[in-house]
């Protein structure tokens, strides 16, 4: 007889439209947010890295600990992932010294073996079968691996390869079009063109933040990081405000 005692109702959100552009809002807030306390206040990658990942622990067993699904805290603790992501990304391809290919390649082994394990253990990586403590935990992990890949992967195109923020942008917007053109016009699964999108959100929040805080002498807008993560923070908050979002459905057995 299957075990139901430790399932919960799903607390993480259907994936609709406005998840996706609350998504790109938060990655992009991940990166402003990240750089502000790195480097605005001079606090440095690994002091930073340990503030957020602080914080990511803490809205995870939060998250876990809910009876329901709560939109505040759901996309708070995935701003705490883009966060955490940003800074230890930047400790990882530039304090170790390894570099945005190196730094790439460790977080994609990170990223794929916390999937694998995920499936190993679960017998699925399905968004919509995230409804145990036990699913959700690889859900965080995974999603923490993910965005500090994405991080990686903005900056090893927008710096390495020269294609400067704006054509950063444009290149991940891009693959992210075609990602949803095979989600609705291909018999590729769904669940792994969701993980692709998911990764793909992050390079592309990643370049944005670049592109509104970094100086104009590198392509960038020079916007205060404070100010722009606080008009990011406005406009998810009024999205969560006015659009209702509803928790996840089952995935079909």
């Amino acid at each position: 007889m299957h075990d139901t005692s430790s399932e919960t109702t799903s607390k993480v959100p259907e994936v609709t439209l406005l998840f996706w552009i609350i998504k790109i809002a938060a990655t992009t807030l991940g990166e402003t947010g990240g750089d502000a306390l790195s480097m605005s206040l001079h606090l440095g990658y690994l002091v930073s890295t340990a503030i957020f990942a602080t914080l990511f622990a803490l809205m995870v067993v939060a998250q876990i600990k809910a009876k329901r699904f709560h939109p505040v805290l759901y996309w708070t603790t995935i701003v705490a992932t883009t966060t955490v992501g940003t800074t230890m990304a930047d400790y990882v391809t530039r304090s170790l010294g390894i570099g945005y290919t190196g730094g790439s390649t460790v977080l994609l082994i990170l990223l794929l073996t916390s999937l694998a394990v995920w499936y190993w253990a679960m017998g699925t990586v399905s968004m919509n079968s995230v409804r145990t403590a036990k699913a959700e935990y690889f859900y965080w992990v995974t999603i923490m691996f993910s965005q500090t890949l994405g991080t990686a992967l903005g900056d090893w195109v927008a710096d390495t390869k020269g294609m400067g923020y704006g054509g950063a942008a444009i290149i991940f917007g891009s693959l992210l079009a075609l990602t949803a053109i095979a989600y609705f016009w291909t018999k590729i699964s769904h669940t792994v063109l969701f993980w692709i999108a998911f990764i793909l959100t992050r390079p592309l929040g990643a370049v944005l933040g670049d592109l509104l805080d970094k100086p104009r002498s590198h392509g960038g807008l020079e916007l205060s990081r404070f100010a722009a993560s606080g008009a990011l923070i406005l406009l998810i908050a009024s999205l969560i405000a006015v659009f209702r979002q509803r928790p996840a459905r089952a995935a079909a057995h």
